[in-house]
């Protein structure tokens, strides 16, 4: 059993046990974090959607370290261009703790279910049904919010056709002028 999961913009094949460094994660040492699952295989291979919410990857994070130091050095020749940099990359040391399908999330999720429909069936029914009055003021409403976009747009477009036409009339104006300055004596 393993499962591929995304974290730091990086994809992991991991199984239980397993130690590995990721990119720096935002949490303590000792604490347990959630990985996103992107494939689970056991029996069956599980990549859809539905199937892999029912997926859990947790693991515990190590440590926190630096990687080793990457040299980078730029050369152009003839030019007596040179560059020496270095670079060690912040990573955590994780391992993964549990991959488990399905059962650990739908027991929790039992109880928590359960718990809403009882306070809804505890309420009376006259709070349930809304009154005609809050019906006609929602109703009224949405034919508020639908009529103010289209005055919005009408108005828009009333000033874009004003806008283009001032320019057009400029232009115009600028080039009878320039008739009107050119001398006619011939010279």
């Amino acid at each position: 059993m393993y499962a591929i999961v995304k974290t730091g913009g990086k994809q992991y094949r991991v199984e239980r046990g397993q130690r590995l460094l990721v990119e720096r994660l935002p949490a303590e040492e000792g604490a347990d974090i959630a990985l996103e699952p992107i494939l689970y295989r056991s029996d069956e291979a599980v990549f859809d959607k539905a199937g892999l919410e029912a997926v859990q990857v947790t693991a515990k994070v190590l440590a926190h370290v630096r990687g080793e130091k990457l040299r980078v050095f730029k050369f152009k020749p003839k030019r007596g261009y040179k560059r020496r940099t270095g670079h060690r990359q912040e990573l955590t040391q994780i391992e993964v703790t549990e991959i488990a399908q399905g059962k650990a999330k739908a027991a929790a999720k039992a109880p928590a279910e359960t718990a809403p429909a009882e306070k809804a069936s505890a309420k009376p029914a006259a709070a349930k049904a809304p009154t005609e009055k809050a019906t006609a003021q929602a109703a009224s409403s949405k034919a508020d919010v639908a009529a103010k976009p289209a005055a919005a747009s009408k108005a828009k477009a009333a000033d874009g056709a004003k806008a283009a036409a001032k320019p057009a009339a400029a232009k115009a104006k600028a080039q009878t002028e320039k008739v009107k300055e050119e001398p006619t004596d011939g010279s």
